[in-house]
């Protein structure tokens, strides 16, 4: 063989040799690992100032290797089209079932994410109103939202899963005070508070973020929110009253690993654990100290005088679960899209 002809033989060698190592799973060999993480907005500072940077030193004191994160934020609904058309998300953290369950129906989600504990679910809240300082309109309950020239404030379903839970709570509350007053749910009554505090919302943005964003610049007398969200904003200083109505819906917020993305990536090990803490006592109280209300046992008992329980509060399961709600309320004759589309739903 010519020199020249070994030469081109030993440069084919080595770049087959790159391909087939930068192609090979990067995980506890390695002295560096990385997680994409795709997440709604509302849990961004938790896992920025406390989750993540924990988790890193543990990661690296347990294996040696520095694990580095790519975060994505934006509302729940956008972020599950976001993976499934083509983000690369190891991990889903979002505020609906619903939405881990559009990337586990796209065939990203492999493994059935609801066997972890808790469901799956790593955060809790409630829905709430947030009113300026002293509340000068005296709101208190649903039916305060309804009056003439209240401004009201929450973002589009079709983009946020904190609005789906604001609106199912809404629809929620009618059916329990009818439950209260008569014995039974009504649909009818669920349907007639919806479309009266539908007609007195002002903007509908993207995010639950971005309504408590619009609220802060002095737009709308109420925003209808996550309870976190508001706690957050007290956090330095007392900005905002809370005001839990008695009846109100208690919010589950889900995390999945994303397999076929991890297998992609050859990181599973780090990424399990990483789904693994955020159910851990450290990450839970992280969660709560930036006003989520834990899964974990001990520690809600440790941090109960922060989250008061509504008198009436309810669950999912109170409509009937996440696949009857979504076609009874957004589906194409649901009771939301008849009301934002003029026509009755259904």
């Amino acid at each position: 063989m010519s020199t020249k002809g070994r030469k081109l033989t030993v440069a084919t060698f080595v770049l087959l040799f790159l391909l087939t190592a930068c192609n090979q799973p990067v995980d506890t060999g390695s002295s560096n690992t990385q997680i994409m993480l795709a997440a709604y907005t509302v849990p961004k500072e938790a896992y920025q100032k406390e989750i993540i940077p924990a988790f890193q030193k543990q990661w690296k004191e347990k294996t040696g290797q520095t694990v580095t994160f790519k975060e994505s934020y934006v509302g729940s609904g956008a972020q599950a089209r976001a993976i499934v058309n083509g983000l690369e998300a190891d991990v889903a953290a979002l505020s609906l079932e619903g939405d881990i369950e559009t990337i586990h129906k796209a065939g990203l989600i492999t493994h059935d994410w609801k066997q972890r504990p808790h469901n799956g679910m790593i955060t809790r809240s409630v829905v709430a109103f947030g009113v300026k300082k002293g509340n000068p309109l005296t709101i208190r309950e649903w039916q305060d939202l309804t009056k003439p020239g209240i401004a009201v404030l929450y973002p589009s379903p079709r983009t946020s899963g904190g609005a789906m839970w604001d609106i199912n709570a809404i629809y929620g509350a009618g059916l329990k005070m009818a439950e209260m007053e008569t014995g039974k749910k009504d649909p009818d009554r669920g349907r007639e508070l919806l479309s009266a505090i539908q007609k007195n919302v002002k903007v509908m943005d993207n995010s639950g973020r971005e309504s408590m964003t619009t609220f802060e610049k002095g737009l709308g007398d109420v925003v209808v929110t996550y309870e976190n969200e508001l706690l957050l904003r007290n956090m330095e200083q007392p900005l905002y009253d809370v005001i839990y109505p008695k009846a109100t819906i208690l919010i589950e917020n889900p995390v999945a690993l994303v397999d076929k993305n991890v297998d992609k990536h050859g990181n599973r090990a780090v990424v399990e654990a990483f789904v693994a803490y955020l159910q851990s006592t450290e990450a839970q109280r992280a969660f709560a100290k930036y006003g989520f209300r834990p899964v974990d046992p001990t520690v809600m008992a440790e941090t109960k005088d922060k989250f008061p329980e509504p008198e009436w509060l309810f669950d999912i399961d109170y409509l009937g679960g996440w696949a009857t709600a979504s076609e009874q309320i957004y589906g194409p004759q649901g009771v939301w899209t008849g009301i934002v589309e003029g026509k009755k739903g259904s």
